[in-house]
């Protein structure tokens, strides 16, 4: 069996997103079989509810029994140098998954050398670990 993906989210009481608004339920949609079908389905979600501050929505993998490793190459444009905050009004890039570590990183070099020159752009290469 390989990875069944989710997309789950909802309204919620703030934009913390720690919990839910009061009287509403968190939805799940799915599941799908690929991450780009999942992907399709949530971005359709949030484009539909993009201007409700509130509403937030994620892709969430159910892996198969022997998932392989996976790696991911997320980063985007922060607002420093210490690449916590994202600049306004921009979210995390996630590149992959990939299913090598040699695979992320010629991504992430890539990207990196993309943007060598902008001192607040950063990439990063992220083990998934099946569960």
């Amino acid at each position: 069996m390989t990875s069944r993906y989710w997309v789950v989210g909802g309204e919620y009481a703030d934009t913390h997103f720690s919990r839910m608004a009061e009287g509403a339920e968190e939805e799940h949609l799915g599941p799908f079989d690929s991450y780009k079908a999942a992907q399709q389905a949530w971005a359709a979600r949030a484009w539909a509810t993009v201007d409700s501050a509130h509403r937030r929505y994620r892709i969430v993998e159910e892996p198969g029994p022997a998932a392989p490793k996976r790696y991911w190459v997320p980063g985007g444009e922060y607002t420093d140098t210490g690449f916590r905050n994202l600049v306004p009004g921009m979210t995390e890039e996630r590149f992959g998954p990939f299913d090598s570590y040699k695979a992320a990183h010629d991504e992430w070099q890539a990207r990196a050398w993309a943007t060598v020159d902008t001192a607040t752009k950063r990439y990063r290469i992220v083990e998934e670990t099946p569960v």
